[in-house]
Order: C-alpha cells, then structure tokens, then sequence
C-alpha cells in the first residue's frame, strides 16, 4: 500500500499532522477555509434576513406577538 500524501505539498503524510505532513501546512489549509479559497458547494441563496415566507426560521410559522389573556 502507499503512504498518504500531504493535499497542500504532496510530500508525505506525518502521524502527528494528519492528513498534512506538518503544522505548516495545516495552517496553510486553515488559512484557505477562513478566507473564502474553499467553498462547499450548494444551492443558490438568496439575500436576506434569514427568515422564509412564513415569518420564521427554519419553516416554522412566527409567534404571534398577541397574548390571550381569558
């Protein structure tokens, strides 16, 4: 079987580092997700506050702002 390859430099898969060969080059892919060089594709979003048609996150209808007090 071959050895695991670092994905930043292809060198050789460390242990300690998985899947990286070294802190470096996990740093270097960290780098790349928190500034946007990776991206997980999906569908188109829409701009918005995050609330649907009902009112509500997630499809559920939003709480009536009214209290019935009998």
């Amino acid at each position: 079987m071959s050895q695991a390859l670092c994905p930043q430099c292809k060198k050789p898969m460390q242990e300690a580092y998985r899947p990286f060969c070294s802190k470096r080059c996990a740093d270097v892919d960290l780098h790349k997700w928190l500034t946007g060089g990776y991206v997980i594709p999906g569908g188109a979003h829409a701009e918005g506050d995050g609330e649907d048609e009902t009112g509500g996150e997630g499809g559920l209808p939003a709480a009536s702002a009214e209290w019935d007090e009998d």
